[in-house]
């Protein structure tokens, strides 16, 4: 259906005629203002008398220029019919370390090797882009936390900040307790039931201003889980001399990595800790994790709309470029344009 987000304007329809009944005809020879087509209107007739058969299609022209403006003016819409938004209820913030230990080379795919936050990226943007009907949000975490994305439906846009993410951007260590602490602030004006965090780290907390655990008891309090993820493999083989097996040696790159404290946090806000060695365990967790119980809540929906003032407004101007052709044409305009570029050769 269509919709006027202006009517009123549409009282203005009869202005052209009431002024022409109304108001005195200028008898004054002296010209006050330049106005285009000023002797087609004077020639439609003295106040009171109907216009002649010659002014009648010009007449009509005018005013029909004067409803496609008056058209546009009053701003139509098209509304479409009610469209229902897929909704879970759930509220889901994903935090993400982005530190300095996050570049460590050590997730293993066949006989490549990638960094961590590049299995991160290609792993979480598939997670991301299944949590259709969820509000997602994303937080980087270094040194600092920061709010990369806000709650949305929008996953494409949040998988894509994702992929953005840059090792170091938000400095070099680890301030778990703080990414929570801003994951709370987010959260904590949701439904209870729906509120939910992901967090996945390969270190400790070192810079936070605010201890993890405070954080996580202060998300149990106010009913968010929090779902912790620990990234990093157990083994790797560093090579040897001149890049042999000679002289290799096997080292823990995961020996940072607190996972006491993520059990802790995941036990006391009701959540899960997970441990990533690999992204096929990483892919494995993400099934897991789709698994959580949505929560009904009341649809949402919402009616496409198509703004219409184009249209008409297309029409005027078009109309009003044919009656300036028409009133060239009639003044003999393009006649004497030629006869005085043939005078001036």
């Amino acid at each position: 259906m269509i919709e006027w987000q202006w009517p009123w304007m549409l009282l203005l329809l009869p202005l052209p005629w009431l002024a022409r009944r109304l108001l005195p005809r200028l008898d004054s020879q002296q010209i006050a203002l330049s106005t285009p087509f000023f002797d087609q209107w004077q020639d439609l007739g003295a106040k009171g008398t109907a216009p002649s058969g010659r002014n009648w299609p010009l007449l009509a022209c005018l005013y029909l220029l004067w409803l496609l403006l008056l058209l546009a003016a009053a701003r139509p819409q098209w509304i479409g019919e009610a469209i229902e938004l897929p909704n879970s209820g759930r509220d889901l913030m994903l935090a993400v370390d982005i530190s300095g230990s996050m570049r460590m080379e050590d997730m293993i795919v066949g006989q490549r090797q990638l960094r961590r936050i590049d299995a991160v990226k290609a792993v979480g943007a598939d997670f991301i882009v299944r949590r259709e009907g969820d509000r997602l949000g994303l937080i980087l975490f270094g040194s600092r936390a920061y709010v990369q994305s806000p709650l949305s439906f929008d996953t494409a846009t949040v998988s894509g900040f994702l992929a953005e993410a840059q090792i170091g951007f938000a400095g070099q260590e680890t301030a778990i307790g703080d990414a929570i602490g801003l994951a709370v602030k987010r959260l904590k004006e949701r439904p209870a039931e729906s509120r939910v965090l992901i967090l996945l780290t390969d270190g400790q907390d070192t810079a936070s201003s605010v201890q993890p655990l405070d954080a996580a008891r202060l998300a149990r309090d106010l009913g968010i889980r929090i779902y912790t993820i620990g990234i990093g493999a157990d083994r790797l083989t560093l090579p040897g001399l001149f890049g042999s097996s000679f002289g290799s040696r096997q080292v823990n790159p995961s020996a940072e990595l607190d996972e006491d404290s993520l059990k802790q946090m995941a036990e006391l806000s009701g959540g899960r800790y997970f441990r990533a060695r690999d992204p096929q365990e990483l892919v494995g967790i993400y099934q897991i994790l789709d698994q959580l119980e949505p929560v009904e809540q009341d649809a949402t929906t919402y009616r496409p709309r198509q703004a219409l003032g184009h249209w008409p407004l297309a029409g005027a101007v078009l109309l009003s470029f044919l009656l300036a052709l028409w009133h060239c044409r009639r003044q003999g305009l393009f006649q004497r344009t030629t006869a005085n570029s043939e005078a001036a050769a």
